[in-house]
């Protein structure tokens, strides 16, 4: 009856909670279209706090990012009474329904939103039908680096934000608080970078088919730590090179020991630039370390390249000598030459040839003998001691080409003005 139904009325015990989609009237407008279609364009104010970067790729040039993104616009169509004019704030679930902004991430390789436990989306919204939308996203975005000065390098990155389908005409992107609406996290810190500036920017972005497009700019400059390459390649190449010029200090008929030295810091130095270049991109024009290694490597091949010049000298000017003494005849065999490149002494099998003009060759084996005449007077460690102090650096100054007298001057003071040329330049 008539009766009941007012009574079943006016029993609030009775009366069905109203929906969400019915409070804020969702179901009477066509949310598909922005709000103020046809109008001025929809202001939409965006802030972000960067929660971490990642990782950066040389190889890949790109870096990785964790922020939040935090969207404002106002929507009159969901506004609603409120008595205490308090908000309402919703999740993922109500996104479907309503119009939200398509912001994009520019150059993006690949992005996600979190979803543990659930997607971490967040809407609220007030009375008077501003929206608050806030999203945690994880993108790798695509960074234009610059090796040329590598590793003394500064790289400038930056994620750019975008409206996909909407142009300047329908919304308009700006930055909510202006240089204050990019914020960050005070510890964040990278293993190769110093971060050294945060920074918000805003342009236009113009594409033939469409239009333009209002874009916004979170800006980034990263200082490359050095002290890991000082380590890893700096400094081995620096002791590789001195330890080319312990070749200028051999006495010069060792040909094994200084050939074998100069092989051997070649090939190390030809390791170490491949390694370095192993973790580079291939890129088409030279780094600063590449500078350094192959300078490094010049001196490492000049050092080889020294001796080879030393004793194509010594041979030739032994020959003249010989010639001038009249020893330059048929009576040396090819044993004998060989032996004298060896050891530096004349070997002859039917007599003891004069060897006078070269006392430098032979002078060790003179000082053998008369040492062997008096080894019975002196103990072995005597006999040691006056061998060292008496032979050895007489021998070493008497070989030594005029040659490896100027490599030991001339090879260490380029290499040092080399280098402070370089770090002068590059720091």
């Amino acid at each position: 009856s008539k009766r009941e139904i007012k009574m079943r009325k006016l029993d609030s015990t009775k009366v069905r909670p109203l929906k969400t989609e019915q409070l804020l009237h969702i179901e009477e407008h066509d949310f598909a279209l922005r709000p103020g279609f046809g109008g001025s364009p929809i202001p939409v104010g965006i802030d972000v706090q960067v929660e971490s970067i990642d990782s950066i790729s040389e190889v890949d040039m790109d870096f990785t990012m964790t922020l939040y993104l935090r969207h404002y616009w106002k929507d009159e169509r969901l506004s609603f009474r409120s008595n205490k004019n308090k908000s309402m704030t919703f999740d993922g679930r109500l996104i479907k329904k309503i119009w939200v902004p398509d912001v994009f991430f520019v150059h993006s390789k690949r992005s996600f939103i979190h979803d543990t436990t659930v997607e971490n989306i967040m809407l609220r919204v007030y009375p008077d039908g501003n929206v608050l939308f806030s999203l945690r996203i994880t993108v790798s975005a695509m960074c234009f680096m610059d090796f040329s000065r590598f590793p003394l390098d500064t790289q400038n990155c930056s994620l750019e934000l975008e409206s996909y389908a909407y142009n300047e005409d329908d919304l308009m992107l700006y930055w909510k608080h202006g240089n204050k609406s990019l914020s960050t996290d005070e510890h964040i810190s990278l293993s190769q970078f110093f971060i050294e500036e945060f920074s918000a920017s805003s342009g236009l972005a113009f594409y033939s088919s469409t239009g333009w497009y209002n874009r916004l700019f979170i800006n980034f400059a990263l200082r490359r730590h050095i002290f890991f390459f000082v380590l890893q390649s700096y400094f081995p190449a620096m002791l590789m090179v001195m330890l080319s010029w312990v070749s200028f200090w051999i006495d010069r008929r060792a040909v094994p020991a200084r050939v074998s030295l100069g092989i051997t810091t070649v090939l190390t130095m030809s390791t170490i630039m491949t390694g370095v270049s192993a973790s580079m991109p291939q890129v088409s024009y030279i780094k600063a370390v590449d500078v350094y290694l192959w300078i490094s490597f010049l001196f490492v091949f000049l050092s080889v390249i020294e001796y080879a010049a030393v004793n194509y000298l010594t041979t030739i000017e032994e020959r003249k000598q010989l010639k001038k003494r009249g020893k330059a005849s048929g009576m040396y065999s090819m044993d004998a030459v060989q032996a004298m490149a060896f050891d530096g002494c004349y070997h002859d099998a039917d007599e003891d040839v004069d060897l006078s003009p070269f006392p430098e060759p032979c002078e060790e084996n003179e000082t053998r003998a008369s040492q062997t005449n008096i080894s019975n007077a002196d103990t072995p460690r005597l006999k040691r001691k006056r061998s060292l102090k008496g032979n050895v650096g007489r021998i070493i100054l008497q070989n030594n080409h005029v040659i490896d007298t100027y490599s030991r001057i001339i090879f260490p003071s380029v290499y040092i003005v080399f280098n402070f040329f370089y770090w002068g330049l590059y720091i």
